[in-house]
């Protein structure tokens, strides 16, 4: 499916901004939604670069505020639903905001796309749906039990999805993101944290014994895997995983990162945390055979961007 104006919530974010750099280097004219909300700062340097491009359009704006929404999605062929409030063990002190945000505000972009005909929805979700495995890797059709406010909160928001795709044919599709790294990745986000730390001299925290894993997915990847999900036709309905198809152990990383900056710093050991499950493992078969998903960044590699970025926006580090 061919697209020229589409829409991106969330477009001031990690994923968000970066998906709108690629869509504008499409040719796409892109409507860049996001509400700026103070979570995190460093949002607007993540927009700054586009904003004199006459092909995108910023506006601050809620998702929950349904009439603005519908205004800003006329006229477009796809929406990408990046817009959330991120963060599982935000989430567990937070519950009533991350459901607000993650359930109610993907409720109204259901309404918004609805109402202006959109083509195509890709909505993005996570791979905290599934909770504590069952089995690795994880495919699409594994067992979904979040232990998490943020993980039931987007296993919520997927069964409005698919609602509204059975009732109403609203064409929409679900990718399950696993953990996404890269430049301008948040700042509560490990390999963010354990970088600055080490970069400023300080020992990395590790909650729990650093053998849990996680299917890391660098951001070029899941740009790639976001864009076929709504260029690919006739997969509306469909859900996928996007991730590296790898899992590694956080020691492995955080001794990936010391080599990278450096520094020789012994990580710190706290208790693990509510909310954050042992393992991510995602099977990409199905993005691969029919999305012609195919990772190409390896962990060495996005790391080393990724440390790269940091300290070019951190000159005193």
């Amino acid at each position: 499916m061919e697209f020229r104006r589409v829409v991106v919530t969330g477009a001031a974010g990690f994923i968000g901004s970066h998906l709108a750099d690629r869509l504008l280097s499409m040719g796409a004219e892109v409507v860049a939604i996001d509400n700026f909300d103070t979570y995190y700062e460093g949002k607007e340097q993540n927009v700054q670069h586009n904003l004199g491009n006459p092909r995108y359009k910023l506006i601050k704006l809620d998702i929950l505020e349904l009439d603005s929404l519908i205004d800003a999605f006329k006229g477009a062929d796809v929406v990408f639903h990046l817009a959330a409030q991120p963060g599982v063990r935000f989430s567990m002190n937070n519950p009533h905001k991350t459901n607000r945000i993650n359930v109610s505000g993907t409720l109204n972009v259901l309404l918004a796309v609805l109402k202006c005909g959109v083509k195509r929805l890709v909505y993005a979700s996570s791979s905290s749906v599934y909770g504590v495995p069952v089995y690795l890797p994880m495919d699409e059709n594994h067992p979904t039990n979040p232990i998490s406010v943020y993980g039931a909160s987007k296993l919520a928001a997927e069964k409005y999805c698919r609602v509204f795709y059975e009732a109403y044919k609203l064409p929409v599709v679900i990718l399950r993101y696993h953990t996404v790294y890269g430049p301008r990745q948040r700042p509560d986000m490990a390999i963010h944290k354990w970088t600055k730390r080490l970069l400023e001299g300080k020992p990395p925290i590790i909650y729990g014994d650093g053998k849990q894993t996680r299917d890391f997915t660098y951001i070029d990847d899941i740009v790639d895997g976001t864009i076929k999900a709504a260029e690919t036709e006739n997969i509306e309905g469909e859900t996928f995983n996007l991730g590296s198809g790898k899992r590694t152990e956080i020691n492995k990383i955080v001794k990936m990162l010391l080599k990278i900056t450096g520094k020789d710093i012994n990580p710190v050991y706290e208790p693990a945390k509510k909310g954050d499950v042992p393992h991510t493992h995602a099977d990409i078969t199905k993005a691969k055979k029919i999305l012609g998903y195919s990772p190409k960044f390896t962990l060495d590699d996005g790391l080393e961007k990724f440390v790269s970025w940091y300290e070019s926006k951190t000159p005193c580090a």
